[in-house]
């Protein structure tokens, strides 16, 4: 052995599929989900950032699409990182979430920023159709932990 490894990586995947009330209350209720998810099997992925982005995936599907039907949280968690999914019913793309919008975002208005967010921390981002709308997701790398002073 060479010296102590400076970061642990899971050595397989594992996921979750929830389904979420189409309400506010589905947001404090995602956090936690990815929050324990990361922590429960020491994940490597940066849990504050994987929280902050989901928030923002979970209130977009929440705000953007109509109807009270269920919307779907998908957590993966992957030796290479994490990769988390927010299935909705509105088959319509997520404005400017692959390429920069024409004009910045308003600093005084309280919307606008969620996408930029999700393009700007993550290690890549998307959306794809799925049989009953769409599933935007994002994914974050695994961060080597760092090394304490002994």
């Amino acid at each position: 052995m060479n010296g102590p490894a400076l970061q642990e990586r899971p050595s397989s995947s594992a996921s979750w599929r929830i389904a979420l009330p189409h309400s506010a209350a589905a947001v404090p209720v995602a956090r936690a989900l990815v929050r324990t998810a990361l922590a429960e099997l020491e994940h490597g992925a940066d849990s504050d950032t994987a929280e902050l982005l989901t928030a923002e995936l979970v209130a977009n599907a929440v705000e953007h699409t109509a109807g009270d039907s269920p919307i779907e949280l998908v957590v993966e968690l992957l030796p290479s990182g994490c990769q988390v999914e927010v299935h909705d019913p509105d088959p319509a793309p997520p404005g400017d979430l692959t390429t920069p919008g024409d004009t910045p975002p308003d600093p005084w208005q309280e919307h606008g920023r969620g996408l930029l967010l999700i393009r700007a921390l993550s290690s890549s981002c998307g959306h794809r159709p799925t049989g009953s709308g769409k599933a935007v997701w994002f994914r974050l790398p695994v961060v080597p932990q760092q090394r304490t002073a002994w």
